[in-house]
């Protein structure tokens, strides 16, 4: 049997269940996350231990992606559960991206409970060089 000894992190738990319970209102909870460039692309990885690849949706709306995750029970009636930390239900993330992103070319991979979304740097984006004419030479060549 386990044993739990921290009797104010039971009344947060009892709390949050009373406020987020069956026909209550209650908003979905944020999923951890990490976001970088890689070369020519921003990669962002989301946490979502327990979930399966088929209770994940990925929206894209202008600018706005959003990840919505849900968390079932695995276990059946017959049980009596114990202790129950892990949360369960909707989790959901979204992410304003700029407009130097290519979100036509978003690729997703989930792999041992994370999502990893891979937004390529729009080529609008990407350093070039511009040409510059001049009169009476050759043109000359500069980074913008």
């Amino acid at each position: 049997m386990l044993m739990r000894t921290d009797p104010f992190r039971e009344l947060d738990r009892l709390a949050q269940q009373f406020f987020t319970g069956p026909g209550t209102w209650s908003r979905p909870t944020p999923m951890p996350m990490d976001a970088y460039r890689a070369g020519d692309e921003f990669v962002v990885e989301f946490d979502l231990p327990g979930v399966t690849a088929d209770a994940i949706e990925l929206d894209v709306e202008r600018n706005v992606l959003t990840v919505k995750a849900e968390r079932r029970p695995h276990r059946t009636e017959e049980v009596q559960v114990q202790l129950s930390e892990r949360p369960l239900g909707v989790f959901s993330r979204q992410l304003f991206l700029g407009d130097s992103l290519d979100t036509d070319r978003i690729r997703a991979d989930y792999d041992s409970g994370v999502l990893t979304l891979r937004i390529p740097i729009a080529e609008k984006a990407k350093p070039r060089k511009i040409t510059i004419g001049q009169t009476g030479g050759a043109p000359k060549e500069i980074n913008a």
